[in-house]
């Protein structure tokens, strides 16, 4: 680390022991008040991350980085760890699970990186190769982390082809659970109609969360647009049919086209 790096990061570390001391709000936070900040500032940087908005992603970085040094400020005060420790711990997990880099094992591509990771994590104690996936995960973010992590013990399809034969079959499942009205069923296979097109959208080398918030945002541009134009012409959505909206909708997509 050169030294202006080492000053810029003992410069946040000192003032986050300022705060602590001396500003009401920072000496009341606790590890619980601060947890639903943290997930916002993770949410913001996705979000930032998916719209390629560099200063944002900038900002949301140090604001991600101050809550970092603020759990470990708490966590030295109950004299649990400290930051080194925190610092200290990651660097030593990376050179572990990097044989490849600091060890004699030889690794042909990025498989080869992951296929090692997961040995290493079962050899430190993981009971299964899922370990390590959170509870809390977005649901679709869950399906990712959990195929890629299967992954790594062989289990996969070969081609997408086979992938996409298996999004059909779980389709045409579906429908047979809708005609029979089993509403439980109805549910599961739908579920495994998610799952499989996410798994579809792996062997596609393309980020299924990505994909379903691109398309969230251009739904919400285009309805405040489509919102925007019927308000121009005096009209009021709540009045208007189906297909009165649609065609509004269908102008709506041609614009941005």
């Amino acid at each position: 680390m050169n030294k202006s790096l080492a000053e810029t990061f003992l410069r946040v570390v000192n003032v986050m022991d300022e705060l602590r001391e001396k500003c009401p709000w920072d000496k009341k936070q606790t590890i619980q008040t601060l947890r639903h900040m943290t997930i916002e500032e993770v949410y913001e940087l996705a979000d930032a991350i998916t719209e390629e908005n560099w200063g944002g992603i900038k900002e949301e970085l140090g604001d991600l980085l101050l809550h970092i040094i603020f759990y470990s400020k708490i966590g030295q005060e109950k004299k649990l760890f400290s930051l080194e420790e925190v610092i200290n711990g990651i660097c030593d997990k990376l050179i572990k699970r990097h044989p490849h880099i600091y060890g004699d094992v030889k690794v042909n591509n990025e498989e080869d990186v992951k296929k090692n990771w997961e040995k290493i994590k079962l050899q430190e104690g993981k009971k299964s190769i899922l370990s390590g996936v959170p509870k809390s995960l977005p649901a679709t973010v869950k399906a990712m982390r959990l195929q890629e992590k299967a992954k790594q013990v062989g289990f996969e399809w070969e081609n997408k082809e086979q992938v996409w034969e298996k999004v059909e079959e779980e389709i045409a499942e579906l429908k047979e659970a809708l005609a029979e009205g089993d509403r439980k069923k109805s549910e599961e296979e739908l579920g495994d109609v998610f799952f499989s097109l996410i798994n579809y959208s792996r062997f596609l080398k393309l980020d299924a969360e990505n994909a379903l918030e691109l398309t969230n945002k251009k739904f919400i541009n285009r309805f405040i647009q489509m919102e925007e134009e019927v308000k121009s012409e005096g009209k009021d959505l709540l009045e208007m049919s189906l297909v009165e909206m649609d065609a509004v909708w269908n102008r709506v997509k041609l614009k941005n086209k």
